[in-house]
């Protein structure tokens, strides 16, 4: 039977496909058919796991503080008895070889068999032991997931045929990046803002995706026949033939669109009257420069290097986060790369942890979490530093809020240098620094920055997030998160003239700098440096090249003068209908 789901679209376009379904365990767990020769291996890599967390079991139970109430002991007794029953520590493995199937699924096949016998015990003290169960079956999910299976589950022999659309509760920017070693027609989730980070590497895939369907994993079957309408946020389920059809013309004329607009690649980015705008693109990974590239980006204007930490257990040492960093440099053959520091924290923490704060976003992250552990720091300073030998590198840095946070991080940049120097590795001692506009006592406190900083970016996601009071996570709210409220706009607007007027580069590297919808006002605004992910920024520079700046400006300055919402959309609509 067809039927229809809404939610939130984050990346345009028209996918048609076959669902892949991530099972409903405590933890997202993929299935996998893998070769009967990685059997063995994969039965080894969960007695490694089962291994992992007795461990830390006995560790926790060998520090258990002598005050601490004797129930804890006999807590921790119970799960290591769990751990050891051959129901969870060795059916698994018999699944493993019988079912040619990943660890993971193989635990989670034996779990929901165990929680269903728990279901029938008549004894409610018993029938309540299942909660145990799960969290012991939990711990031992995590240290398989920590092994980096899931690189392993979306790129080995029994990973889901191309052109599948991934069907999901929710994804974390860990989970999305690893899209990129697999091809994948669309995801779509329950949960989810539009500017997520999972929503951001999502777009940076271009590929249709939409958020916040509510039960669509619930609905959807394994194999069924999809439709995703990334530009409406709907989902067709099981389409009769007529619908298919419909979209798959409608699907052909996008693709052909898209063709139409590579023929701009080698065009200058310029506005009617020539004035020159610069469009760089937005990174994760090293291998995302072919893109940018591809797409003809004048540079790389964000390098998200946070995304080298997830999806591994260890931390990046210096060495290797150079090594990362010197194949965009060299990739970019002299064109400039904008390396930001990293942004752990919230959605994104460091390898092993999990977020402690209440709400992360306001936690620890970004530059707090950086100057907190400053050896961590400065590993990555010297790496960045030693970078800029081989090309142009300026290194920016998120979530300043205070100048007290600008003037450690200034310091901690200059001994890297002169660690570097004491050292004798070749390194580049001019990289300008630059700071992220995101926080709003930040873009209030404009002049102070500029007075200490190189240049400035501007990170609409969060600055839009701190200004609104509004979880950009969160579907229950997304609706009150608008770039075009008043004082989102005056903000943008009072950095880009404020740094100007200081003779300091600007740019725009959030969400709005690839809307097509704002690109006109934010050129209006006096913007000319654009950094956005690949996907979009051949239909930025279209955009660009048709707009009359003298118009954009006039209408851009009469919006900052509105503070009524549906006179400032019909503004917009007006300044983009030429």
């Amino acid at each position: 039977m067809s039927f229809t789901v809404h939610g939130i679209g984050v990346s345009g376009g028209i996918a048609i496909g076959r669902a892949h379904v991530l099972s409903r365990a405590q933890l997202e767990v993929p299935y996998l058919e893998i070769a009967e020769a990685e059997t063995a291996a994969e039965q080894a890599r969960f007695d490694n796991a089962i291994g992992r967390v007795r461990r830390e079991l006995s560790d926790i139970a060998s520090h258990i503080p002598d005050k601490a109430p004797p129930e804890f002991e006999a807590f921790l007794n119970v799960h290591l008895l769990i751990l050891a029953d051959p129901t969870l520590a060795e059916a698994p493995k018999a699944l493993i070889a019988a079912q040619r199937c990943n660890a993971e699924w193989a635990l989670k096949q034996q779990l929901d068999a165990l929680l269903a016998q728990f279901e029938g015990i008549e004894d409610p003290y018993l029938r309540e032991r299942k909660t145990d169960v799960m969290q012991v079956a939990e711990r031992v999910l995590a240290a398989l997931l920590l092994e980096a299976p899931g690189a392993a589950a979306l790129t080995g022999q029994g990973a889901p045929a191309d052109g599948a659309i991934l069907v999901a509760h929710d994804l974390s920017p860990a989970d999305v990046i690893l899209f990129k070693r697999h091809r994948f027609a669309s995801f779509i989730t329950d949960v989810g803002g539009v500017t997520s980070h999972t929503a951001i590497v999502a777009r940076s895939l271009g590929i249709p995706s939409i958020v916040a369907l509510h039960h669509a994993r619930d609905l959807v079957t394994e194999g069924e026949t999809l439709i995703v309408d990334g530009d409406r946020g709907v989902v067709i389920v099981d389409p009769d033939a007529g619908v298919l059809a419909e979209y798959r013309l409608r699907r052909e004329q996008w693709d052909l669109e898209r063709q139409k607009l590579r023929r701009l690649k080698t065009t200058r980015a310029a506005a009617l009257d020539g004035t020159r705008v610069e469009l760089h693109a937005n990174i994760e990974l090293p291998d995302d420069v072919s893109e940018a590239r591809d797409n003809g980006a004048a540079g790389v204007g964000l390098f998200r290097t946070e995304f080298l930490y997830l999806n591994r257990r260890d931390l990046p040492g210096e060495d290797e986060q150079y090594e990362a960093y010197r194949r965009v440099v060299t990739a970019m053959d002299g064109l400039p790369v904008t390396i930001r520091t990293f942004d752990l924290g919230a959605d994104k923490a460091l390898p092993g942890e999990r977020a402690s704060s209440t709400n992360p976003a306001l936690g620890l992250r970004a530059i707090r979490l950086c100057l907190s552990e400053p050896l961590m720091f400065s590993s990555q300073l010297r790496a960045i530093l030693r970078a800029a030998a081989h090309g142009p590198v300026r290194l920016l840095v998120p979530m300043l809020s205070s100048v007290h946070e600008l003037d450690q991080t200034l310091h901690l940049v200059e001994e890297a240098r002169r660690s570097l120097d004491r050292d004798g590795i070749a390194h580049d001692g001019t990289v300008p620094v630059g700071g992220m506009i995101e926080v709003p006592a930040a873009a209030l406190s404009l002049g102070a920055f500029l007075k200490r900083l190189d240049f400035v970016s501007i990170g609409t996601n969060d600055l839009i997030q701190y200004t609104l009071a509004i979880d950009r996570t969160d579907d229950e709210v997304a609706h009150l998160y608008d770039p075009l409220h008043p004082a989102v706009l005056a903000l943008v607007a009072g950095v880009i003239q404020g740094a100007s007027r200081a003779g300091k580069p600007v740019a725009v590297c959030g969400e709005m700098a690839g809307d097509t919808a704002l690109t006109r006002l934010l050129l209006g605004f006096g913007l000319r440096q654009f950094s956005m992910h690949p996907a979009n920024l051949l239909s930025v520079k279209q955009a660009v090249l048709r707009t009359d700046l003298g118009l954009a400006t006039q209408v851009a300055r009469r919006m900052l003068r509105v503070q009524d919402p549906e006179r400032l959309r019909a503004l917009l609509e007006r300044l983009n209908a030429g």
